[in-house]
Order: structure tokens, then C-alpha cells, then sequence
């Protein structure tokens, strides 16, 4: 288990602009408290959270296979996909906090799961090679994409030929939606799922999740050449 980190794609060609300007000060404060987002994230409260069986369960994550937890947070998802990826697979998890990187190495540690490598991510690239996973997981991460084209396009180049992506996002519908998602989520389903559509991967299908009311689930693939 080791950590590696991404090289920002402003260096290396024309920069995009940002679609969320400050959207992640939060998580890129060092000093940003980890138990504090635990009792955010990781509560039965949270619809991610409660019904994390059965998205484990639609992501179809088998044994051997090479996952991207992009936006890992606290590293729930990374935890669980580790203990379903097994001993012969590989689960990166990417995020851009430092804190919540260290926290997932510390509980990996102590849980002896010894197929995660944390990758901290630039706020436009995940950071992770080319061709090196079968299976990308993005939890109400998407809409956290300050730089959603460059980001895509990196992780486009790291999935394999057949790998699948699923997203996870709010719904975000004015006149229903609240206010703290109309404020905070900056585009809807159709949106984004344009956006990732644009990014070079073909849309599969939208899957129902048990429990799930202010989030859907989609899932999409990248073409074999």
C-alpha cells in the first residue's frame, strides 16, 4: 500500500476554466477534520451510506479486477471494494484531501487490507495511469469536478477498453430539489450525464437503487476498439 500523486493537466496544456470556482476549500484545508466528516459522511442518514450494500452489490465489482474510487472521501467504498476486488485486484482511491488520503492508509493499516494505494489527485486530473482499471466509482464526487473536462479525460485514458464507470449524484430538479442542492450541485442528471457522454464513454443504463430518493445511479462503459 503506498500513495502516488497527480500531475495537474494546467501544466501540461491549455487550462480549462473552472465550473465551480472554491467548490472544495473545505477538503483542501490541511487541516480539515477527518472525524468530523465521518459523522457527515458515514451516517445512516445519508442515502450513500444506508444503501452501500446494494450499490456495492449493482457495481458488480468481481475478484481480480482494478477499481478507481474517485473522490474517496473517507474511504468507505475504497474499504468495501477492496474486501470484493480480493487479494489478486487493486482499488486506488483518488481524492484531492490530504487528511482523508492519511485516514484511509490508517484504516487500511489497521484492517490489514493491503491492495489499496491512495492517490492524491490534482483539482483537474485523477492522477491515475493509463490503462490501469477495470472499474471507476464516483459518489456525489461529480458535481465536485472543478475542471470536469480535464478530470474526465483522465480518467477516460486510465480505463481500460470495456471498463465501466458509475456515477452516483443528487437530483437536482428546480421547484423540488433543496435549496442546499439547487445551491451546491451545479447541473442535473441530463447534464452530467452529457458531459461524461462527451468525455468518450458510451451510457449503459440507469440503475435503481433500494432506498434512494435524492440520488441516482448510472452506469456507463467505455468502448472496446
Amino acid at each position: 500500500m503506498f500513495m502516488i500523486a497527480a500531475v495537474s493537466a494546467k501544466e501540461t496544456a491549455t487550462p480549462e476554466k473552472s465550473v465551480s470556482p472554491g467548490i472544495n476549500h473545505t477538503y483542501v484545508d490541511p487541516d480539515m477534520k477527518v472525524d468530523e466528516m465521518l459523522k457527515r459522511f458515514e451516517v445512516e442518514s445519508r442515502e450513500v451510506f444506508q444503501s452501500r450494500d446494494a450499490v456495492l452489490a449493482a457495481c458488480k465489482v468481481k475478484p481480480g479486477m482494478r477499481v478507481a474510487d474517485i473522490g474517496a472521501g473517507t474511504g468507505l467504498y475504497t474499504r468495501m471494494f477492496s474486501k470484493a476486488a480480493g487479494e489478486n485486484g487493486w482499488v486506488y482511491a483518488v481524492d484531492i484531501s490530504p487528511p482523508f488520503l492519511q485516514h484511509i492508509r490508517q484504516r487500511a493499516k489497521q484492517e490489514g487490507q493491503s491492495n489499496i494505494t491512495t492517490v492524491l489527485c490534482a483539482d483537474d486530473s485523477t492522477g491515475l495511469p493509463p490503462a490501469s482499471i477495470d472499474f471507476a466509482f464516483i459518489c456525489d464526487t461529480y458535481h465536485h469536478f472543478e475542471y470536469p473536462q480535464s478530470t474526465l479525460a483522465s480518467l477516460v485514458r486510465a480505463m481500460k477498453p470495456g471498463a465501466s464507470l458509475v456515477v452516483i449524484d443528487f437530483i437536482r430538479i428546480e421547484g423540488q430539489s433543496s435549496d442546499w442542492v439547487l445551491s451546491h450541485v451545479r447541473a442535473g442528471e441530463e447534464i452530467f450525464r452529457k458531459e461524461i457522454e462527451n468525455a468518450g464513454l458510451k451510457y449503459v443504463e440507469k440503475v435503481a437503487i433500494p432506498g434512494f430518493e435524492q440520488n441516482y445511479f448510472l452506469r456507463f462503459a467505455k468502448p472496446e476498439p
